[in-house]
């Protein structure tokens, strides 16, 4: 897949205001993961505020996304930043959670991992709770680029292992040097042709 163009559409406070934009690739992981670095390789354009300080997405925020196919990026609060005030922090739980809950249009979710760190009990959650909703995911490594090649295929098998998934839903990326964009972005292209949204 090729994207030709993309464009912020708004940022939203409550899951129930997304209806009607379909169909949804979710971006989730852990705070400062990379999930706006990603987005803004695959995308092709800056359109993500990048930072180092955790917890910096805190609202729902929405991309229109023309390739093949108009598709919408949703770019999801980033959990487990405790440095904020506790009841922030449950705000963007019950948001990302209510989310997954109420949007029909959800085609995959990417849950995005430091490819230099073991799941967290979070990160494993996620995928529980995903795995329960029977919603579609792709788990996607970033920062790559830290690593060695042997490391990251390593650290690949380690993680997929902790996960109990098949090494082949995963996929190794960096924002850095652009590895994995286009092994994604047809991943995405696949879903996007199956799914029926």
């Amino acid at each position: 897949m090729i994207v030709k163009s993309a464009s912020f559409v708004k940022s939203f406070q409550n899951a129930d205001m997304l209806e009607g934009y379909a169909p949804q690739i979710c971006v989730a992981g852990r705070s400062n993961c990379g999930k706006s670095s990603l987005l803004n390789m695959l995308m092709g354009a800056k359109l993500c505020k990048t930072s180092q300080t955790p917890g910096r997405t805190r609202l729902i925020n929405v991309f229109s996304v023309i390739a093949e196919k108009t598709f919408y990026f949703v770019d999801l609060p980033g959990y487990g930043f405790h440095a904020a005030q506790k009841s922030i922090g449950d705000e963007f739980g019950a948001r990302t959670e209510k989310y997954f809950h109420v949007c029909n249009d959800i085609a995959q979710v990417l849950c995005l991992m430091d490819i230099r760190r073991d799941p967290s009990e979070l990160d494993k959650t996620l995928i529980n709770f995903l795995r329960e909703l029977g919603l579609p995911f792709t788990v996607v490594l970033t920062k790559s680029d830290k690593l060695s090649k042997s490391k990251a295929a390593a650290a690949r098998l380690s993680i997929a292992a902790a996960l109990g998934l098949a090494r082949d839903n995963l996929i190794v990326t960096s924002s850095h040097n652009g590895g994995g964009k286009q092994q994604l972005l047809d991943r995405i292209e696949s879903v996007l042709e199956t799914c029926g949204l």
